[in-house]
């Protein structure tokens, strides 16, 4: 699956360092607006304890987790969606992503310039989060104008469209955000062709300083009360330290979040709720060459599943033989599951559960 998570925010409040500690490039960007011009692309391993429980009943030669692909778009500033600070080819790159990771600055350090010269996490979202519905206004607007075209010739089809971008320019010219709004699925057959920016889902991700881990302070809390109001989360973590601690080997990470009173890795939780956040979910093949998890879609159906690990598996699909982890835990071995009668064969109709283990029988 080629989805994408978008890492957007205002320049200097850590887009950039976040970045680098999630694919472990361990590089440190300057510290002035712009140090990212065209978007920086990676992928990420997503963690996954079921792997190693896999492992421990399945013996491999290799094991090859999910992986996330993330996109580091240079930070946004205020006129952005009329052009300003490259603002056109910065709202494109977000276009191109299917969920956003909005990093708010939430913390201090006078040694780290402000954009606007002042934290502010509720002010710099609504900068951002503005800018985002006036370029979504601008491009729902064209489309009322097409459609209104088209309503004149009598086209039924277009005259329906004409009322839903109607309604959608009154609610973006409010500063309001499409996912804010109550959309039918009718409605959304009209916007989702849009690519509006406004309804990706997001994920709010409060950097904050290393003695606020759990993210305590006054502008984390803010940043939770506007991501209520969104319906939308928030995870804090310090970059910086997460940027540290992706240089570490696993035993070192776990000696330095042991002594921080850490159990896992902020990035770790961002990775997996941001994987989760695309709609996507796991399902694994295990043997002797591989453990692997691969990526669907939530809803996909075995066909869809065996697509994924080659295109021809889906057209020659013709059953999948499936069980899950916890069975392997629980039985210990592929032959005691079905021992026990939980080796499940299922058809073309079957929808995919995380944590499916599958073995696919395929046609020539």
């Amino acid at each position: 699956m080629n989805l994408a998570c978008g890492i957007v925010g205002l320049p200097n409040v850590g887009k950039s360092t976040l970045f680098n500690a999630i694919t472990k490039a361990g590089a440190e960007s300057a510290n002035y607006p712009f140090c990212t011009i065209e978007p920086n692309v990676g992928m990420v391993a997503v963690p996954d304890a079921r792997l190693a429980s896999i492992n421990e009943h399945i013996e491999t030669k290799e094991i090859i987790p999910a992986v996330l692909k993330v996109v580091d778009i240079a930070g946004l500033v205020a006129g952005a969606s009329k052009g300003e600070g490259l603002g056109n080819q910065f709202l494109g790159n977000i276009r191109e992503t299917h969920a956003i990771l909005h990093v708010v600055r939430c913390f201090d350090d006078d040694d780290v310039v402000h954009v606007s010269g002042t934290v502010d996490p509720i002010g710099d979202i609504g900068v951002i989060e503005l800018e985002l519905a006036m370029a979504d206004l601008g491009t729902v607007t064209r489309a009322h104008e097409k459609a209104l075209k088209k309503s004149r010739s009598q086209d039924a089809q277009a005259k329906k469209e004409v009322g839903v971008l109607e309604r959608a320019m009154a609610h973006l010219e409010t500063g309001a955000l499409l996912r804010a709004g109550d959309w039918s699925e009718a409605d959304l057959e009209t916007l989702d062709p849009l690519f509006p920016l406004t309804m990706k889902p997001v994920l709010y991700v409060a950097n904050v300083a290393e003695d606020d881990l759990e993210g305590n302070s006054p502008y984390v809390a803010a940043v939770r009360e506007h991501a209520a109001q969104q319906g939308a989360e928030v995870i804090a973590l310090c970059a910086q330290l997460e940027n540290e601690l992706a240089s570490l080997d696993d035993a070192e990470k776990a000696d330095f979040l042991a002594d921080l009173g850490l159990e896992a890795a902020g990035l770790d939780r961002l990775v997996v709720r941001a994987f989760e956040l695309l709609g996507l979910m796991t399902f694994f093949t295990a043997g002797p060459k591989e453990i692997r998890a691969w990526t669907i879609r939530r809803g996909a159906a075995g066909p869809e599943a065996a697509g994924v690990i080659h295109t021809d598996f889906e057209k020659l699909y013709i059953r999948a033989e499936v069980y899950s982890v916890d069975d392997l835990v629980q039985h210990k071995s592929e032959g005691a599951i079905r021992s026990a009668g939980k080796m499940r064969v299922e058809g073309r109709d079957y929808v995919m559960r995380d944590s499916d283990v599958a073995h696919f029988l395929v046609g020539k």
